[in-house]
């Protein structure tokens, strides 16, 4: 028996010595995504996403780059929602698993270190997620498939003001979170330009960790703005808004994308019905593509994906026609990176679930966004689209 194992041992290493093609037959594309920590919904839809776009290409044989036919491996790593573990991630997948590309991570928090990783590295790194503008800048290895904030906030802002008939708004933001910190500012400069200086009557900053948020939700009552921006995880808006709510504010409130897991109704329950928020697609009322990914996505899953399983079908498959166009694998791995970077070059436009993109030359798509309202059943129902 030992006689017959070595043979086989034997007759396998020669195959792959004789036809190195045999080695070369998986792609291999890297997932930095919180899995644990604050917001572990967020890695959960991304990679039940990924796993059925996979599943619907390697069950049609692969993907087909240059005449041949490649098995996609998907290598899904968890960043614990930490900016360090996003790097110390991308290291790995960079260079012990020799992915070809990488997807993530998601939030901006640990998609800004990451992105520098990709960068430094020359592997191409798609975002599905992060909107703030530092994380492609000035970085040309890196992109993503999700709007930026200084068009995020001006959308914020003219909702608000059309809708709530606001004259003053005040805001609540993580201070060390680049995402929640920079849409808040870009807020507020936005907002008091477009009302007048002063018309932003708190602007109070919490940590990550933080669970009590009286002390500054009392100095933001006292200046009795006609809403409050919070421009923060679904996790911690779970815990803002009924704590507001007990401390007697009874106006308004308007959120960002960041609010758009499904995991927020779970937490936050009917003190978060009637809120809008800033987002990238809606569940709600959607047709074509959507509707069918959609469909697909609750019958697999048994939940309605959210805006950042929707994110991540798109930046997988614009990472897979980049593959497609780079023409060739030729397995060295340093000239394959290389050639995907330039078929994301040649991506001029790209119809997503999430809507319509052009990339321009910072990696950034030029797309709309969407607001949505929820409803007194928890859905995301939509309310209205802006373009740029």
């Amino acid at each position: 028996m030992k006689r017959v194992i070595k043979s086989l041992v034997f007759i396998g290493l020669f195959l792959l010595l004789a036809f190195p093609a045999l080695a070369n037959d998986t792609i291999k594309i890297g997932f930095n995504i919180p899995m644990t920590g604050d917001i572990p919904k967020v890695g959960e839809m991304s990679k039940q996403s990924a796993e059925m776009l996979k599943a619907d290409i390697n069950g049609a044989g692969g993907l087909e780059v240059g005449g041949k036919k490649y098995m996609l491996e998907f290598i899904y790593e968890d960043n614990e929602a930490k900016a360090e573990s996003a790097v110390t991630t991308a290291l790995k997948l960079i260079t012990k698993d020799e992915i070809i590309a990488m997807i993530g991570p998601n939030s901006s928090k640990q998609a800004v270190p990451a992105g520098q990783i990709a960068d430094d590295n020359g592997v191409v790194m798609v975002t599905p997620w992060s909107t703030n503008p530092d994380t492609t800048f000035d970085r040309p290895w890196v992109f993503r498939a999700a709007f930026l904030d200084p068009f995020q906030g001006p959308v914020a802002v003219n909702y608000a003001v059309k809708t709530f008939g606001a004259k003053t708004a005040a805001v609540l933001y993580d201070l060390s979170n680049d995402y929640s910190k920079g849409l808040a500012e870009i807020f507020k400069a936005e907002f008091e330009k477009k009302m007048g200086a002063g018309t932003v009557k708190a602007f109070e900053s919490h940590g990550t960790k933080d669970q009590d948020f009286s002390a500054q939700l009392t100095k933001i009552i006292a200046t009795k703005p006609d809403f409050i921006f919070v421009p923060d995880n679904y996790n911690q808006v779970a815990l803002i808004v009924p704590q507001s709510r007990q401390l007697g504010f009874k106006g308004e409130f308007m959120g960002s994308d960041s609010w758009g897991s499904s995991e927020l109704i779970t937490l936050c329950g009917e003190a978060c019905y009637g809120l809008s928020f800033s987002t990238h697609y809606a569940a709600s009322g959607a047709t074509g593509a959507t509707k069918e990914f959609i469909d697909r996505f609750s019958a697999k899953y048994g939940a309605t994906p959210d805006d950042v399983a929707a994110l991540t079908w798109d930046a997988t498959r614009v990472v897979l026609l980049a593959i497609q166009n780079a023409g060739k694998i030729t397995g060295k791995l340093k000239k394959d990176r290389k050639a995907v970077r330039k078929g994301m070059e040649a991506i001029s436009s790209f119809d997503g679930i999430t809507g319509s993109m052009k990339f321009d030359e910072q990696g950034d798509p030029v797309k709309c966004a969407v607001v949505v309202k929820i409803t007194d059943t928890g859905e995301f129902a939509f309310k209205e689209s802006v373009c740029p």
